[in-house]
This record gives structure tokens, C-alpha cells and sequence, in this order.
């Protein structure tokens, strides 16, 4: 892992490249970032954005969602990954908001864990963006990026999420959660990163073995 210091840098340049950067599904209100998320598992941002742009529109809230019968709406979300698991809990789960939370979306990770279809990881990503709350949700990118990089150095997606809360300022937790994404998206990307282009390879530890190992062939 890296020094306190080469830390500090690194989120200086994250920051300094992705201050501007945010989600990138598209929602209105905090439910529906809750339901975007719900569908983006094993999917992608930009499949889920094709689902629901007709679907919110039709049905904007959690009372709207429970007019929608399940078979109806696995037939609006099939082309996402799991539709079938997902209607269901997303079903459920507005079935709980009406009841317990006047529609709304509760407000702690403990009661957003508690709904059906939500975990931590999307737990953290409703609270980061549609709260105050400072949240670091580990997904695909964020465990790759950071433990390439070395800002944790970590074999499973909780302790890496333990190791950038240690690393990482609170009051940046939730926008380097957007930082680390967005950089794999465009950089470190799962196969090929794009090293030459990288602005951080003077810390990355990724970087820093793959010289290595050039040099030792």
C-alpha cells in the first residue's frame, strides 16, 4: 500500500481530473436512484438508462411502481441482467416504502439494507449521491483502480472499502468513490489499462511492477 504522502497525491490528481464527475445514471428523485442502482447490478449504466427512461416516466414513485404487476414489469426490464430476481425485489421493496416510509427512501445503510435487492455496495451508492451522508461504494472499478494503485491493498471488496476509509479523508469519501470509477472507466480499465496515458503512474504500484517485470524478462 502506499505512504500517507503518495496517497495525498494521488487523490490531489484524481481530484484535479474527476472534480466534475458524478453518476452516471440517469434519476430525478432519490427512489429512482434507487431503483437505477437495483438494476445496474450485473449490468451496465447505460443499459439501465435505456430501461428507464420510458419506465419513470410512466411510473415515477414507489406507489406508481406497485400498479405494475410483476410479469409487466420483468417485460420493461428484461434487457438487464438478473430482470427476473431484480422485478421481484424491486416489487418488494416498493411494497415496503408505501407501507413503512410514505414512499420515501430511508435515510441509514442499516434500513436500506433491510429492502429487498440492496446490499452494501448499493446501499453506499444511494446514500454518497442522495444524501449527506460520506459513503464509499466498492464496485468493479473502485476495487481494481484502488488496489492497482495502491491506495488499498485488499482481497475482497469489504476490507478494501475499510482500507480507502483509512486512506481517505471523510469528506472525500464520496466523491473519490466517483473519482476511482470514472478513472477506470476511461483509464484503468480491466484489460489493457491504458498505462501510457495514465497520470498517476508516478505512485502506481501497478505501474511500478509491470516496469519491473519488463525489465527482469
Amino acid at each position: 500500500m502506499l505512504e500517507r504522502k503518495s496517497i495525498r497525491k494521488v487523490l490531489a490528481a484524481l481530484e484535479s481530473e474527476y472534480a466534475e464527475t458524478t453518476t452516471a445514471l440517469n434519476f430525478g428523485t432519490p427512489f429512482q436512484l434507487l431503483i437505477s442502482t437495483i438494476l445496474a447490478a450485473q449490468s451496465t449504466d447505460k443499459r439501465v438508462n435505456i430501461v428507464t427512461v420510458g419506465l419513470f416516466r410512466t411510473h415515477p414513485d414507489a406507489h406508481s411502481f406497485l400498479s405494475l404487476s410483476l410479469p409487466e414489469l420483468e417485460e420493461k426490464i428484461k434487457t438487464v441482467g438478473l430482470y427476473k430476481s431484480k422485478a421481484k425485489n424491486i416489487l418488494a421493496t416498493c411494497r415496503i416504502l408505501v407501507d413503512n416510509y410514505e414512499g420515501k427512501i430511508p435515510e441509514s445503510r442499516e434500513t436500506l439494507m433491510e429492502l429487498p435487492g440492496v446490499g452494501r455496495k448499493t446501499a453506499n451508492v444511494v446514500l454518497s449521491i442522495a444524501t449527506t451522508f460520506q459513503a464509499i461504494a466498492v464496485d468493479t472499478h473502485v476495487f481494481r483502480v484502488s488496489n492497482r494503485i495502491g491506495l488499498a491493498q485488499a482481497k475482497n471488496v469489504r476490507q478494501t472499502e475499510e482500507h480507502l476509509m483509512q486512506n481517505i479523508p471523510q469528506k472525500d469519501w464520496s466523491d473519490a468513490h466517483h473519482w476511482l470509477i470514472w478513472h477506470g472507466r476511461k483509464i484503468c480499465r480491466a484489460r489493457n489499462p491504458l498505462c501510457g496515458q495514465c497520470f498517476l503512474t508516478a505512485w502506481c504500484e501497478y505501474y511500478r511492477s509491470q516496469i519491473a517485470e519488463n525489465l527482469n524478462k
